[in-house]
């Protein structure tokens, strides 16, 4: 994956609704029609990290199958920051298509 394009992934998913670590990570998969796998490995420290710059919050809740789990959302810091994150994401597939298909 591109540098960032997992914290975008993270943001636009929690976008729609607050969600715990392997919900997110099943919802980019559904979403991708099973083509990004994020793993663990990669999704908790991504978490970590949006957490700690205040883009999302979190907080432990129980899920529907009665387990105690961590759920992410959006703060409003985060959804700025996903709206930016959209942007710089589409100036780069700009620019990596004029490469790939030079005019």
């Amino acid at each position: 994956m591109l540098p960032g394009t997992l914290d975008l992934l993270i943001l636009k998913t929690l976008s729609r609704a607050p969600l715990h670590g392997y919900g997110i990570a099943q919802q980019i998969k559904l979403t991708s029609d099973d083509v990004l796998d994020v793993e663990e490995g990669s999704l908790y420290p991504a978490l970590q990290r949006l957490e700690l710059k205040k883009f999302v919050e979190s907080e432990w809740r129980m899920t529907p199958n009665n387990r105690r789990a961590r759920f992410y959302w959006l703060s409003k810091a985060g959804r700025k920051r996903l709206v930016e994150s959209e942007d710089e994401f589409q100036k780069l597939v700009g620019a990596v298509q004029k490469v790939l298909r030079p005019a």
